[in-house]
């Protein structure tokens, strides 16, 4: 595969996409967002085939469900396309204006980042959101997803560009990478004469693999080794639902916890309750010492190592640990967290504006569930990553952050 050609085919689209009209880009969404659901037969055909093979190499249910396309998962991401149409177009946006002493108006403007590269595992419903967002924001973008779900994504990146074809959008803002091979991934992360940005979404290895290979400056995204802590204050009822909802609602996901701190003063009273609800939904509890002596009898009941603390699971197994109090927990959390989604549950007004203030991470909840750490719950249609870095952006990643700033000066014959 000839990655020059594509990341020629990216800049050319790039230029014409920054200049388009807003109506046009809206448009464009509407007919793929259309172009979806017509082809849902092919897609699905084409995701039958990455989900036979991946139940052959005996994935885990979790890493299954991230995979597995049906319907009503098209429609969603059909509909998350038309949600971006109603959200304000950020290009052309004068943030500031000022006026210096000599007569210049200097002002900041959004301008579209570029080309966008994105490489990413799994999850097949991000090449249509990566797809819509690059569009939405004025960029192209370049797309390399895993050999997971290499026949989804193909599928889908096939009905995106034939959508395209019948707007007023270059058909190249969106190009894929059929070529699955680790050669290319290498030196796709070096194309830095045509992307601008490179954006890994995925897991841990994958994550450190491009930061440490690419030339591109790289968006850090993904990991989630996210925690909820149970304060001495916390009604236990309130609780019990956010880290059962946190833990098992979507566990292959990284804003799904994979951490439970609970107060040394309330764990009498509620692990016994967390065990209980957990254990019925299979998850397995990997416990600290003293958890392990309380909550012990059951074979889902482990003793915790220490790479326990620091693994995002991704899966039906929950690492358990009782401390001393909100700094002890909040202590724990900057040691081991991947600084992507941390949740406090207190009736405290103190332990939770400490929480708040102290943990470093990009999202920080005071009673409610790390799964909320999304473009869509967040009101942006979707996202293209969650950042756990803190330059340009932080968090989940919309049309704003896939913007840069172009410094833009009226004058009226000024010279220096």
């Amino acid at each position: 595969m000839d990655l020059t050609l594509l990341g020629t085919k990216g800049k050319k689209a790039s230029y014409e996409l920054a200049k388009a009209a807003g109506q046009d880009k809206n448009d464009a969404l509407a007919k793929i967002a259309e172009g979806l659901i017509k082809d849902i037969p092919r897609i699905l055909e084409a995701n039958q085939k990455d989900v036979e093979k991946a139940k052959a190499n005996n994935i885990s249910s979790a890493l299954l469900d991230r995979l597995i396309l049906n319907e009503n998962r098209i429609h969603q991401i059909s509909d998350s396309l038309v949600a971006l149409i109603a959200l304000p177009d950020p290009v052309g946006e004068v943030l500031e204006m000022k006026e210096r002493p000599n007569g210049l108006r200097i002002g900041k403007q959004r301008v579209p980042i570029g080309v966008i590269g994105m490489i990413y595992e799994s999850r097949p419903n991000v090449t249509a959101d990566a797809a819509g967002l690059c569009i939405k924001s004025g960029n192209a973008v370049i797309l390399r997803g895993g050999s997971d779900a290499i026949h989804s994504n193909i599928a889908i990146v096939r009905s995106i560009r034939n959508s395209l074809k019948q707007s007023k959008l270059p058909e190249d803002c969106v190009q894929i990478i059929e070529d699955t091979s680790r050669e290319i991934v290498r030196e796709f992360m070096k194309l830095n004469r045509y992307v601008d940005i490179l954006i890994p979404r995925g897991g841990a290895g994958l994550i450190k693999s491009v930061i440490e290979n690419a030339t591109i400056p790289v968006i850090e995204t993904g990991t989630g080794n996210c925690h909820v802590y149970v304060d001495s204050s916390a009604n236990l009822e309130m609780a019990l639902n956010i880290i059962v909802n946190a833990k098992t609602q979507r566990p292959g996901v990284c804003n799904a916890a994979e951490t439970l701190l609970v107060s040394e003063d309330r764990a009498e009273d509620f692990l016994p309750m967390a065990k209980k609800a957990l254990i019925a939904k299979k998850v397995q509890l990997r416990c600290c010492e003293k958890s392990y002596e309380m909550l012990k009898g059951d074979p889902l009941v482990v003793q915790a190592t220490e790479e326990d603390w620091e693994t995002e699971f991704l899966d039906y197994i929950l690492a358990v640990k009782i401390v001393k109090d909100v700094d002890e927990a909040i202590e724990h959390i900057n040691r081991y967290g991947t600084m992507h989604s941390e949740a406090i549950v207190t009736e405290s007004y103190t332990n939770a504006n400490k929480f708040l203030k102290e943990v470093d991470a990009a999202a920080v909840y005071v009673n409610a569930s790390t799964r909320f750490t999304d473009g869509g719950e967040f009101g942006f249609g979707a996202e293209i990553g969650i950042s756990t870095q803190k330059l340009h952006a932080r968090g989940p990643m919309g049309l704003a952050e896939l913007t840069t700033i172009k410094y833009i000066i009226y004058g009226n014959g000024q010279v220096r």
